[in-house]
């Protein structure tokens, strides 16, 4: 779920994506282990109904056909929906017992359907440490895994190599004052309006600022992952150092929801951004033959550590499924790396099994390689049902900080208290 509009979309599946409880165990999946049933062996056979959203949706018949065509005893219909009508048609469907077999779940809605009773815990037999662990936790809901994570993404820095090297940088910045410094020259040495754009609050902010956070060691949870947990200095330091960029001028803190479009990249205006491996396409389409060659993207600059967001889309199994071993089986297929890579050519979806990411399809794009290092250190948000509606009010408060100057403390306590108020949902 990803294109489109970076930041929109982006809340409403990656954040959508958005997973699970930082700290659960991954390996083990929990209660999952106890309480999962396995698939039994043999080919699939009956007709499944499958839902899937978007892009994603349109494209996957074509998948389905190469698991019929291994399974000849079996059908798979695919229901493409259109992201904005996903969660109601989900949750009437749950309400009314008429869900799909299988389908594309958003990360954030996977603590709320897990909680409605209406999902199939996944079977040992797929090895969960398959995944990207930030993408395995997407699944996990108390520490019971539900389905798997189907694709993933991050977000990396995209910098124009060029001007870098006319602002004095031969390798792209290492730490948080590395990236500061970068991003001052493009505009005082390089010409550039804006050193880097970066969204000024509102819907889906929290995703450019949590990679800041997160390499500072913060914590979204706290008691044991049962509490949110905004109000630290972690947190409060990385709000504070992104604050900066607006105060000083670095950032247009006017800037719309997607602050720095293609041809914004393309001239040179706003030679820096933070987004997700949609972006690479949409860059070089815009900025023509060539332009592959003047830009690079790398990994979140390091306080602590390095981490970032991890998106994408997990696939599961409805609880209520006739045909549960079929529709597993499908799901096994989603995960095998051999139809990881293929999805990733038919759509561009990166994998989340770590082994496809060695595929020369792949492997032989060295800006992809920076994506796949990046994973293995990304980060999700706690799977609480009540994440979006908190992360809301975390926005809210990002926005009176950029643009207005408030005081990132109190911001920081306001979105804690608020999260106090509504609770986890759990």
């Amino acid at each position: 779920m990803r294109r489109t509009s970076a930041i929109v979309v982006a809340t409403l599946t990656t954040t959508a994506l958005a997973l699970s409880a930082c700290g659960r165990d991954s390996a083990s999946g929990g209660e999952a282990g106890a309480t999962a049933k396995d698939v039994s062996s043999g080919k699939a056979t009956g007709t499944i109904t499958v839902w899937a959203m978007g892009a994603e949706g349109e494209k996957l018949p074509a998948l389905a056909k190469e698991f019929e065509a291994a399974n000849p005893g079996a059908k798979v219909n695919v229901t493409a929906i259109p992201w904005d009508a996903a969660h109601d048609k989900f949750t009437t469907a749950i309400t009314a017992g008429k869900t799909p077999d299988a389908a594309m779940v958003g990360t954030t809605w996977m603590g709320e359907f897990a909680g409605l009773d209406a999902l199939d815990p996944t079977p040992p037999s797929i090895d969960k440490s398959a995944f990207f662990e930030g993408a395995q936790k997407t699944t996990e809901v108390d520490g019971t895994s539900y389905g798997i994570p189907w694709y993933v993404e991050t977000r990396l820095v995209y910098y124009r190599t060029d001007l870098a090297k006319k602002a004095g940088f031969t390798e792209p910045p290492k730490d948080w004052e590395g990236l500061k410094a970068m991003a001052k020259a493009m505009q005082t040495k390089a010409g550039a309006k804006w050193g880097i754009g970066l969204q000024a609050g509102g819907t889906g902010s929290w995703q450019t600022v949590m990679p800041f956070a997160w390499s500072n060691g913060a914590n979204l949870t706290k008691d044991d992952g049962k509490a949110y947990n905004f109000d630290t200095p972690e947190i409060k330091e990385a709000v504070d150092y992104y604050q900066s960029y607006f105060t000083e001028g670095i950032s247009d803190k006017a800037a719309p929801a997607t602050p720095t479009t293609e041809p914004d990249f393309a001239s040179g205006k706003v030679p820096m951004f933070i987004s997700g491996p949609w972006m690479m396409s949409a860059v070089e389409k815009v900025g023509g033959e060539g332009f592959k060659d003047k830009y690079a993207v790398a990994p979140m600059p390091t306080k602590k550590s390095s981490s970032s967001f991890v998106g994408g889309s997990d696939f599961v199994v409805f609880k209520n499924s006739k045909q549960r071993d079929t529709a597993w089986k499908f799901v096994q297929f989603l995960a095998d790396p051999k139809t990881q890579v293929k999805w990733y050519q038919q759509s561009t979806d990166l994998p989340s099994v770590k082994s496809a990411w060695q595929d020369p399809a792949i492997s032989s794009d060295t800006k992809l390689a920076v994506f796949g290092e990046q994973l293995k250190t990304a980060q999700a948000p706690p799977s609480f049902p009540t994440w979006e509606q908190v992360v809301a009010q975390f926005d809210t408060e990002l926005e009176k900080v950029t643009k207005q100057g408030a005081d990132p403390a109190a911001a920081l306590k306001a979105v804690q208290q608020q999260a106090e108020s509504i609770g986890t949902g759990q």
